[in-house]
């Protein structure tokens, strides 16, 4: 082994502690920082103006779908891009390891942002989206797993190297949104749909120069199939793909309904994931402890993300219909706003990291910093409530909607990276990446409820009670933040050690 690639061995290398030559934390995280980034940036930035093109007018470039429906399909979606990561970190144990399974789930990202660049119409989202999630589920995964491979165990780095990767992702999610929302008020949507192709083709050309820094690690497949295992892995893709096909044909899955679908899916993709883990019998009695810990966690991450992901639904809709967007007489896009969130996340998030390191074995548990992620998201809601009774059916000042933006970065920054790094760390051995994907059907199952949400916000504002929707949901927030905290002991005692 040479000397670089022993000092980003794998996470029981005594050598990945001593390599500081990425701002202290070991070089591979600099590939992985970079990809990530570019990924965000293709992710966002289409996503971005994807609500708008499905419900803008045709003569604006839009398909004209009703607005609950669009802001389900989005939901949906996104949901889907994190199912996924159960069929791309089971790829990744037992098929190819992570370091492939990445570059090749980059591939299918390029081809659906390509899709949704020249292909017009329903069948251009259609084939887009598919390639889109199927290759996310694929690169997120792996790439946490991979981020949690350069650090040995015990290493109080960890959670501020997660950190540092997650301003990574923001630095893409910033630009991106930006980027193609300027395109698609100047020029049209498939120009700013082909700006987030060009942002992963960056990617991948930057990844496959630097892969030599990764882990030799996360080149090994964990839990490789036997031979005649491809074949019923082959067999089983083909028939799962068929059965989706044929329920969408005969119409029992539709625009309407795919919201629904797409949480019922999750959560029974949750519910199999956990028990597969748990009746294992190769893991061990600790091991299996810890997969139990996971469920308290998931549970508040789930929370969140259902209020979280609204910026994408529900806020995109308040940003477009609720907003002055008049600034010095020059229209702001709307889908800017996209970009404010990402923006103060790279701005705190170095603060987080310095102040996670500088606490060290000070800081708060995992549990009480889901419970203050959680809080802060409901805080975030019961002010948009307060916002709308004051404001009335006037238009809002931008700031405003900034203000509320930057309290859900504050929460964020207490949950997310978090999640990222206890999954790895609770993680049974022969399930690292399984286990990362499970914190993400989490996020996926509030990403999907986030999209059907926004049908009931379209309900209330109809009927002029905006501000009871934005106050039911914060206080349902603010209290499972409150009863998270109260119960932290016991899912510490499930974690048996790690904090």
């Amino acid at each position: 082994m040479s000397t670089e690639a022993a000092a980003s061995g794998s996470s029981g290398s005594s050598d990945t502690q001593v390599d500081r030559r990425f701002f202290g934390h070991p070089k591979g995280l600099a590939n992985l920082f970079g990809v990530e980034m570019w990924e965000r940036f293709s992710f966002y930035g289409m996503q971005a103006i994807l609500l708008y093109y499905l419900y803008f007018s045709v003569a604006d470039g839009g398909l004209a779908i009703s607005k609950p429906v669009a802001a389900g399909i989005v939901g949906a979606y996104g949901g889907t891009v994190y199912l996924a990561t159960i069929a791309g970190s089971w790829v990744c144990d037992r098929l190819l390891g992570p370091e492939r399974t990445l570059f090749y789930s980059g591939v299918l990202i390029l081809f659906g942002h390509i899709a949704l660049a020249v292909v017009p119409g329903v069948l251009g989202v259609g084939a887009g989206l598919v390639l889109v999630a199927i290759g996310s589920g694929g690169l997120k995964a792996t790439a946490t797993a991979l981020v949690g491979y350069l650090y040995a165990e015990g290493d109080e780095r960890r959670d501020a190297g997660f950190s540092i990767f997650y301003m990574g992702v923001n630095i893409g999610a910033l630009v991106g949104p930006l980027i193609t929302g300027f395109l698609q008020s100047h020029v049209g949507f498939h120009f700013g749909f082909g700006a987030a192709a060009v942002g992963m083709a960056a990617g991948l050309a930057q990844y496959a120069v630097s892969r030599k820094n990764l882990p030799d690690k996360g080149r090994e497949v964990p839990n490789p199939l036997p031979p005649h295992g491809h074949v019923l892995a082959t067999g089983l893709a083909l028939a799962g793909a068929t059965v989706i096909v044929l329920l969408v044909l005969g119409g029992w899955i539709t625009a309407e309904n795919l919201a629904d679908v797409a949480t019922w899916v999750i959560v029974a993709a949750a519910v199999v994931l956990f028990l597969a883990m748990v009746t294992n019998r190769k893991i061990t009695a600790v091991e299996r402890k810890r997969v139990y810990a996971m469920i308290p966690l998931c549970l508040v991450s789930f929370g969140f993300w259902a209020l979280f992901q609204q910026q994408f639904t529900v806020l995109a809709i308040y940003a477009e219909t609720r907003v002055n967007l008049n600034v010095f007489g020059w229209e702001i896009p709307p889908a800017w706003f996209e970009s404010v969130e990402p923006l103060f996340v790279v701005l705190l998030a170095p603060a987080f990291a310095a102040l996670w390191t500088k606490l060290a074995t000070r800081q708060p548990s995992t549990p009480i910093k889901f419970s203050l992620g959680v809080g802060f998201m409901g805080g975030a809601f019961l002010i948009m409530a307060l916002l709308g009774e004051i404001r009335g059916e006037d238009v809002v000042n931008p700031l405003l909607l900034v203000l509320v933006l930057v309290v859900f970065v504050v929460g964020e920054l207490c949950l997310s990276p978090v999640g990222l790094s206890v999954s790895t760390k609770l993680a049974p051995a022969r399930y690292r990446a399984q286990m990362v994907a499970l914190f993400f059907l989490s996020v996926a199952a509030g990403t999907a409820v986030a999209g059907k949400l926004a049908g009931h916000y379209e309900e209330f504002t109809a009927s002029g009670d905006e501000p009871l929707y934005f106050g039911i949901l914060g206080g349902i927030a603010v209290g499972l933040g409150v009863l998270s905290a109260l119960i932290s002991p016991f899912i510490r005692r499930l974690m048996s050690g790690v904090r």
